[in-house]
């Protein structure tokens, strides 16, 4: 009878296709058919660079002479979604001013200058995108100092400064020409803030970081476009967990769940333990505490540990099941760096730089007390990291990963993963990698730029891939031409519209039948 069987199942399996696995998807390779060349100098020119989404295009601010005499005269150009040039003004600035922040809103530019001399002395420089035109402000505000972050909602600058050892808003209205400090946000150092300016809700949306110093909790402040206070919250864990820094998704997408995703700590609020995230909307329990505050140890993550070898990450999992059993956390310590929420499927992308600060031995007291570079989350001559005492300052930050997790707008999480980073430092605490959702709507590409390197990993949810993908800037759009760039200085990636990305810096070009030439370029890089 078995024989009678095994031939049976011969005829069938001979006669019906056999199932295959479905295969990953082949990861994309982005192109670069676009690039825009200056003949510039790394030396004896600056550039800045400031995508404008309404419509598309690209504004560049062009300083060819920042180290000569202190009346600056600055070429504003604007090119369209090809690169090609629409127009370029000149914007004379007064000799004592230095550029400080750059920000805009819908089609329309706003430059801010701080005075050398005498810090609370600003000057302003509101550019029209569409024609070039130019109208300038001054303020004498008596009290701001160090300048941190500008943005702009409904005309108005929403200006993070430092006074009195304080973090402040300083809100500039143009119209008006009148400015005025915010004192609904007035935070001591050392503090953590984020800060999202939705225009099309006309709201300055505000979170920010507060601890007794064994809690940690945080607190939300809504304010007009105008600067009045409409709305404050608490949000704080009723467990020994204390919420260390987050981001709020837009008022406009309120519809379906408001979303507030972070970091939280067991203990030192250097340190996150995991992810939480909230869905707003869902009020409070008659304690006070929310209803949908939930949390994700990092421990539990799929793809968290995908930084290690894969032995040393199983020794972690296995020890925290084991400590789990127990009724015990395994203690995680990771500094991380949360990015703004990106819209994708319905829901959010959150992602998370996971970094240590490199230190070196500091005299102590030679500086007035460890000192950390500009983030977007910690402000003043204050380290964050150690500013309790010691005498170790944070010469830079070595970035090993970066965290993507997927959220709906109740605050449930839908995959991770992680794009390993590999030899990243920089000398200041600011973001790394940029995110694009790519056209087929069910992935995203995460990227970073190392000198000529364009660095990226395409995410299809928690599906492994590859992490070592790269490609090499293009200098030409020809390929005939051989050439080569010997060296790339001050490379930075920004999103731009789309799918693209903008990569752009300073490079020596080598050719085969021509002199080497040094421009400041901007390559156009994107997923089809």
């Amino acid at each position: 009878m078995k024989y009678v069987s095994a031939f049976l199942f011969f005829l069938l399996s001979a006669g019906t296709p056999r199932l295959t696995l479905a295969q990953p998807l082949t990861p994309p390779t982005p192109v670069q058919g676009q690039r825009l060349e200056l003949p510039l100098e790394m030396y004896n020119s600056d550039v800045q660079v400031l995508p404008m989404p309404q419509d598309s295009s690209l504004l560049l601010l062009v300083d060819k002479n920042p180290l000569g005499n202190r009346r600056l005269e600055y070429s504003i150009q604007k090119y369209d979604h090809r690169l090609q040039p629409r127009w370029t003004k000149a914007l004379e600035v007064p000799r004592e001013f230095e550029m400080r922040q750059l920000s805009n809103e819908g089609n329309c530019a706003y430059v801010l200058f701080q005075s050398e001399s005498v810090e609370h002395r600003l000057w302003v420089a509101a550019i029209n995108g569409d024609n070039g035109q130019v109208k300038t402000f001054s303020f004498d505000t008596k009290l701001a100092r160090s300048i941190y972050d500008l943005k702009v909602i409904g005309g108005n600058l929403f200006v993070s400064v430092l006074v009195d050892n304080h973090l402040t808003i300083l809100l500039l209205d143009l119209a008006a020409n009148k400015f005025q400090f915010l004192p609904s946000v007035y935070e001591p150092l050392p503090t953590q803030l984020s800060f999202l300016a939705d225009s099309a809700a006309r709201r300055a949306e505000f979170v920010l970081s507060q601890t007794n110093g064994f809690k940690n909790r945080l607190q939300l402040k809504q304010l007009s476009a105008e600067g009045k206070l409409l709305r404050s919250e608490f949000v704080q864990a009723e467990s020994e967990r204390g919420l260390i820094s987050a981001q709020i998704s837009p008022a406009t997408d309120s519809a379906s769940g408001r979303l507030l995703a972070g970091t939280y700590t067991l203990r030192d609020a250097r340190y996150s333990q995991g992810l939480f995230a909230a869905d707003l909307s869902a009020g409070v329990t008659p304690t006070g505490s929310r209803r949908s505050l939930r949390f994700y140890d990092f421990a539990n993550l799929k793809h968290f540990f995908d930084f290690m070898s894969p032995s040393r990450a199983a020794r972690l999992r296995r020890r925290s099941e084991k400590m789990r059993a127990s009724d015990k956390v395994l203690r995680l310590h990771y500094r991380t760096l949360i990015h703004d929420l990106v819209p994708f499927q319905g829901g959010y992308v959150m992602v998370a730089e996971i970094y240590y600060p490199q230190y070196r031995q500091n005299n102590y007291g030679m500086w007035g007390g460890p000192f950390l570079p500009y983030s977007p989350y910690r402000y003043g001559n204050y380290n964050n990291n150690n500013w309790y005492g010691g005498s170790r300052q944070a010469e830079g930050y070595r970035i090993t990963h970066a965290l993507v997790c997927g959220f709906d707008n109740r605050g449930n999480l839908l995959w991770d993963n992680t794009f390993v980073l590999k030899d990243v430092y920089s000398n200041s605490l600011t973001e790394t990698v940029h995110l694009r959702p790519l056209p087929d709507g069910q992935r995203v590409a995460i990227a970073y730029l190392d000198q000529e390197k364009f660095n990226y990993k395409v995410i299809d949810h928690s599906a492994p891939s590859p992490n070592d993908l790269h490609v090499e800037l293009q200098t030409s759009a020809l390929p005939t031409v051989k050439e080569k760039a010997t060296s790339t200085n001050q490379e930075r990636l920004l999103t731009w519209y789309g799918s693209k990305f903008l990569a752009f810096g300073y490079q020596n070009i080598r050719t085969e039948k021509a002199p080497n030439r040094e421009v400041f370029f901007v390559n156009v890089i994107g997923f089809e």
